[in-house]
């Protein structure tokens, strides 16, 4: 004897796929956090590399000279949570002021700041 069913389905079945969800770009979202998360490993991998853990901190004062003796030099300066960059440009400035010491350029290229009221 056969059996014949009359196509009821089981109302569990009537959505689809019951529990999975059917949106394609689900994954999207995932993908975007995961990029997020290796973006910030990268930058603080190579802030690390450069031994500047300073820039990452809010507490450190930095001062870094980009590109010096170049047209396009700059100096950006790191106080707390502030961050100022200064690009150098060729223009004269004129005012009054007072002295507050001299600079050295060594043969070796490095530069000293001695204050004018230093004691020798």
């Amino acid at each position: 004897m056969k059996t014949r069913f009359m196509g009821r389905k089981r109302r569990s079945d009537l959505g689809g796929r019951s529990g999975v969800d059917d949106d394609p770009l689900s994954g999207v979202a995932n993908l975007f956090d995961v990029a997020i998360v290796f973006a910030v490993a990268l930058m603080l991998a190579l802030v690390t590399y450069h031994s500047l853990p300073e820039l990452v901190s809010s507490t450190s004062n930095v001062t870094i000279v980009k590109n010096p003796g170049t047209a396009d030099m700059e100096i950006i300066i790191k106080q707390g949570e502030k961050v100022e960059i200064q690009k150098i440009t060729d223009e004269d400035v004129y005012g009054m002021g007072r002295v507050m010491g001299t600079t050295f350029l060594l043969d070796s290229g490095e530069v000293i700041y001695v204050p004018a009221n230093a004691t020798e």
